[in-house]
């Protein structure tokens, strides 16, 4: 769902441009809580971890594939949706900058849709279906897996309106397109986010609030963003996502070419010319390490509250 440059209007840019930074600006100040020296590290390692899970595509119906947006899962992980969309967020600067993921001037957008929309709504949704559920931890991963996918097609909804509201394609067509086709791809991001919980509980309870005092090591969290990233990766679908589908059903596909800003970056595309296959490992892995160093370095800057 990553808007690329030339689909959104100049005023479209600029509004959710400024949207984000305001949010992103009340976002640092509401997570001095979460943040510090002890929780410094589950920031990095959530946001690496959410980086290398966008790299693998999954195929959906109709020649479309999705990827993990994490919003969801970030703010359940981190125990606060400020956190989860500073988490987000980083990670789509650090992919529209290196990676050539998502358009320099829709990356307001792109922040204002999954960092915050997405976010907001699968966490509000994920305690609202937690309480109808009664409570109880063993009935997070189900809570939060419904929530995920509800959020993603929220998201996609923020997302056709501002299409619409750029003149890019019509909104009855347009929103019917991406909710359809985000449907799907919600289904996709519940039985993730919802596995991953149901991972965390079982063998790695120390990574969820609440218990996090007791951190047990590294090895697990590293090795399974290096897998991820490094190997998943490389067997990601080929298959357009979502919005390039809708883009390429309704005729706009071509704006992305038109209207475009270069930041020369040897990683474009998740790769390294030359390399192959073990290019994308190496941009995966790069960008991961990346993701952990700026997460960790926000947490360590932010001082909480109490400090």
């Amino acid at each position: 769902m990553h808007i690329p440059d030339g689909f959104v209007s100049l005023p479209v840019a600029g509004a959710t441009s400024l949207a984000s930074a305001a949010a992103l600006f009340v976002a640092l100040g509401r997570s001095q809580d979460a943040f510090g020296v002890r929780r410094a590290p589950l920031l990095g390692l959530t946001t690496a971890f959410i980086f290398a899970a966008q790299m693998v595509n999954f195929p959906v119906a109709g020649g479309t594939s999705g990827h993990l947006l994490g919003g969801t899962l970030a703010a359940v992980v981190l125990g606060s949706p400020w956190a989860g969309a500073l988490c987000i967020a980083t990670v789509l600067i650090i992919q529209a900058v290196l990676f050539a993921d998502g358009g320099i001037t829709a990356l307001g957008a792109n922040i204002l849709n999954m960092a915050f929309i997405g976010v907001w709504v699968g966490w509000g949704l994920t305690n609202t279906l937690q309480r109808l559920l009664g409570g109880s931890k063993g009935r997070l991963p189900l809570a939060a897996g419904i929530a995920a996918g509800f959020s993603v097609v929220v998201a996609a909804v923020a997302c056709a309106i501002q299409l619409a509201l750029s003149g890019t394609a019509p909104a009855a067509i347009v929103l019917g397109a991406m909710t359809g086709t985000h449907i799907l791809i919600g289904i996709g991001e519940g039985l993730i986010t919802g596995g991953v919980l149901v991972y965390l509980a079982k063998q790695r309870p120390d990574l969820l609030p609440g218990e996090q005092h007791q951190f047990r090591g590294w090895v697990v969290p590293v090795v399974s963003i290096v897998l991820v990233a490094g190997v998943l990766s490389l067997f990601a679908s080929a298959w357009p996502d979502g919005l390039e589908r809708v883009a390429e059903n309704l005729g706009f596909i071509d704006l992305s070419e038109k209207v475009r800003v270069v930041v020369p970056t040897p990683l474009a595309d998740y790769g390294i010319e030359g390399l192959g296959t073990i290019g994308t490992s190496i941009a995966g892995l790069v960008g991961a390490a990346i993701c952990f160093a700026v997460a960790f370095g926000i947490a360590k800057v932010v001082k909480p509250n109490n400090a």
